[in-house]
């Protein structure tokens, strides 16, 4: 599985790519795997600020919905628009054209305390 150097990753399997005070977000190679074929993205928070590990989605394949859980404290800018009429991008470009959303970051230093990709990769293999 590929777990890109650049991007910072969590325990719920979400990564992010840090840019200034910006980060974009989504879920890794392996949530995908797991979850299977993505169905439908659901993001209502785009202008809400949120705490880390708070809900800012969900993601539906066809067997389960999943949360998704905000890395960091960070005020939803954008969403993909993308994945509401292919979601599947999730499924076949996860880090590139299936990221989920760009958030303002309220402190970067916190993206430094996520896992780096061995770290992540190590959880995973587990």
């Amino acid at each position: 599985m590929n777990f890109p150097d650049n991007l910072r990753y969590t325990k719920d399997h979400e990564w992010v790519l840090l840019e200034g005070n910006v980060a974009t977000i989504g879920i890794t190679e392996f949530a995908q795997r797991e979850l299977g074929d993505i169905v439908f993205v659901d993001i209502p928070t785009v202008g809400k600020s949120l705490e880390a590990e708070e809900v800012f989605g969900t993601v539906e394949a066809v067997k389960t919905v999943s949360d998704l859980f905000l890395p960091v404290a960070a005020t939803i800018n954008e969403v993909n628009v993308e994945l509401e009429g292919s979601p599947e991008l999730v499924n076949e470009d996860p880090y590139g054209e299936g990221w989920m959303v760009k958030v303002t970051v309220k402190n970067p230093k916190d993206v430094e305390g996520l896992l780096t990709a061995a770290a992540y990769a190590k959880l995973v293999a587990e």
